[in-house]
């Protein structure tokens, strides 16, 4: 509901309620810091606002007009809804200090998050006066954690998705690479790479419709072999990467993941990185806010500005 000219402001409510409760425009202007002709002249445009004699001033103090009461009344009880709703905003801007919503898809909760968020949380309890904020972590793929952010579940998502909609707003925080890993025992792992034709046509261990990861590949499967390149369908589809690397590691099928999940794997021999000519399976990994231009203020705002300065012993690139 729109309302009209005629309803005066919150402060100029609170003089007319400090001249009723006082008596005087004198004392409401020394209880408001501020001189008697300022009250005077607050009364007289309020007045002129509301086209309602509100106050009657004589030589031995001021009062309220019987209009002044029942304006007065009505006044009394819209200050007190606005000192609630106040008090709600200062609660709601406290939690957003000290509570962060993070959501974020698997590979970045299971690869880097949680580390970064143990030497954040260690770097603001030893600020002097400076409590630890609560977070809490979700672990989802990339359409839904924009889906979170979006509606407001989550205070910050971070996605490695090609995509983000031009209702949020993202800062690119590091990049990562997909790799085509096989099983020791696996043909491939004796080739140094394999084309992207042979890899669109084989049947992948893949996460499901909607990860970020699954949907790099296509992007980068369209940009070398032309936008109608059909994919094999999957050989097992699988909601973790975890599963993905012990179904690899079983002989199911290959997989492309994120260098920062298989790194140990290809490192002690488990898995094989095998190449793929011209494709180029390079990705950003991007905060995701709604709102202004700039961060939340408050914990998501530390938490980026931590992330950016690499303080939390993790690398944000995978190279």
């Amino acid at each position: 509901m729109r309302l009209s000219g005629h309803v005066p402001d919150l402060p100029a409510l609170e003089v007319l309620l400090t001249v009723a409760r006082t008596g005087s425009l004198n004392s409401a202007g020394r209880e408001l810091g501020v001189s008697q002709q300022a009250v005077s002249s607050r009364i007289r445009a309020i007045e002129a606002q509301t086209g309602v004699p509100l106050v009657s001033r004589t030589p031995r103090g001021s009062s309220l007009t019987d209009e002044g009461v029942v304006v007065a009344e009505w006044a009394a009880r819209l200050l007190d809804v606005a000192a609630e709703l106040d008090a709600g905003i200062a609660a709601l801007r406290q939690d957003r200090h000290s509570r962060l919503r993070v959501s974020a898809s698997l590979t970045v909760a299971e690869a880097l998050l949680p580390g970064c968020l143990v030497a954040f949380r260690a770097a603001a309890a030893r600020r002097p006066g400076q409590a630890a904020a609560e977070i809490v972590l979700t672990a989802a793929n990339s359409d839904a954690v924009l889906a979170q952010v979006s509606d407001g579940r989550a205070d910050l998502g971070f996605v490695e998705g090609p995509n983000v909609p031009r209702s949020l707003r993202s800062k690119t925080v590091g990049h990562d690479r997909l790799v085509l890993v096989v099983p020791p025992a696996h043909p491939w792992a004796r080739r140094r790479a394999v084309t992207p034709a042979e890899l669109a046509a084989t049947p992948l261990v893949s996460r499901e419709e909607g990860s970020g990861t699954r949907e790099v590949l296509a992007a980068a499967l369209a940009r070398a072999l032309g936008p109608g390149v059909t994919q094999a369908p999957v050989a097992l589809s699988l909601s973790t990467t975890s599963a993905i690397r012990a179904a690899v590691l079983a002989g199911a099928a290959p997989a492309v993941l994120s260098r920062l999940s298989v790194g140990d794997d290809v490192a002690a021999g488990r898995l094989v990185e095998v190449g793929v000519t011209g494709l180029d399976l390079r990705r950003p990994l991007r905060v995701v806010w709604r709102g202004s231009a700039s961060p939340p203020a408050g914990a998501a705002r530390d938490l980026i500005a931590h992330i950016q300065t690499r303080r939390a012993g993790v690398r944000w690139d995978s190279g």
